[in-house]
């Protein structure tokens, strides 16, 4: 006796367009299909958010029953907020980290950015946090920029540039030109763009800048998304000159003439030098003029030392930057 055939289980259909039948049967099938999947992603996302929540009680509990310690409402407020867009191995990851600003940090910028787990982890253990001008500025202005990351997912850029910027990807010798540097930059673009950021859209290289009839070549011309602008780079072998300060002007008054467009802000310009020159820097007031200047770096010095070293770079920072508030501050009192 012949047993009938078994019925086509909708589920289990994976190419309705092979199947015979009318336009809108297969039409309908493949609406199932996608509304199947969409379900599955939101049982997905649902239950991840909800083991999220369970380890952060369990540990919540163990800390306070067991260890004796309080934990801030601010923590669970946190863990909440991001539960739905972190995973857990994300959490665990951020968790041990000691500092409450780079928490934040790295929470928000997982976010924004959609780090993968792995990435997350190269981000941390390449310092990112210490390397952006955000964490050389005050603790109320850092959890204010980090508020407004969190509120309005505006990105600033304070938490886009960083100093210095790790290029050892390059494969660089000892001595290189500055077309060498461009060159290695363009063939590494992928992994260039991954240090810069997960916002930055390569536009030009040796954008031809015409002033008075005379021709200027900018080295690379990049779109950030987030901040809608137009970024400027230029790559200097040896130290930062007064005079690149100039030479950038005039390349983003050029810029902000003839190739910004409607709704975007005003370029900004990123000068990349082998040796960042501190006092140049300051006197110079770069960041009034929308420049930043960061050092690069073809060959990375061991971990304690570069730690040390941007340890000592945010140390600096702050104290320079309390030095300036205490007559601003004082001024407004009288």
């Amino acid at each position: 006796m012949k047993k009938k055939p078994a019925k086509t289980d909708i589920v289990s259909v994976t190419n309705v367009q092979d199947m015979p039948g009318r336009p809108e049967t297969l039409a309908l099938l493949s609406d199932i299909r996608s509304l199947i999947e969409a379900a599955r992603m939101r049982v997905s996302t649902t239950a991840n958010v909800e083991m999220v929540l369970l380890y952060w009680h369990i540990g919540d509990r163990i800390r306070k029953d067991i260890l004796g310690m309080e934990r801030a409402d601010y923590g669970k407020q946190i863990v909440q907020t991001l539960a739905g867009q972190l995973g857990w191995s994300h959490f665990v990851q951020i968790t041990a980290l000691d500092d409450p600003l780079k928490r934040d940090f790295y929470s928000e910028m997982c976010r924004i950015e959609r780090w993968s787990t792995r990435t997350l982890r190269a981000k941390i253990q390449g310092m990112l946090y210490e390397r952006t001008a955000l964490s050389k500025k005050s603790e109320k202005l850092i959890q204010r920029e980090l508020a407004t990351l969190r509120e309005e997912d505006r990105m600033t850029p304070d938490l886009v540039f960083r100093d210095p910027y790790f290029l050892d990807f390059l494969g660089l010798s000892d001595s290189f030109s500055e077309r060498d540097l461009e060159a290695a930059i363009l063939r590494e673009l992928e992994r260039f763009l991954l240090e810069l950021g997960t916002n930055f859209t390569f536009v030009a290289r040796q954008k031809r800048i015409t002033v008075d009839n005379e021709d200027y070549y900018l080295d690379l011309l990049f779109y950030h998304r987030s901040m809608r602008r137009l970024v400027a780079i230029e790559l200097k072998l040896g130290k930062f000159q007064a005079q690149d300060k100039g030479q950038m002007e005039l390349y983003l008054r050029w810029l902000d003439k003839y190739e910004r467009r409607e709704g975007e802000e005003s370029p900004l310009g990123l000068i990349l030098c082998a040796e960042k020159t501190t006092e140049h820097v300051e006197l110079l007031q770069l960041e009034t003029s929308g420049i930043r200047v960061a050092e690069y770096l073809t060959e990375l010095p061991p971990r304690r030392l570069l730690e040390a070293k941007l340890h000592e770079a945010i140390r600096l920072a702050r104290e320079q930057f309390a030095a300036r508030e205490v007559p601003r501050l004082e001024g407004n009192t009288e």
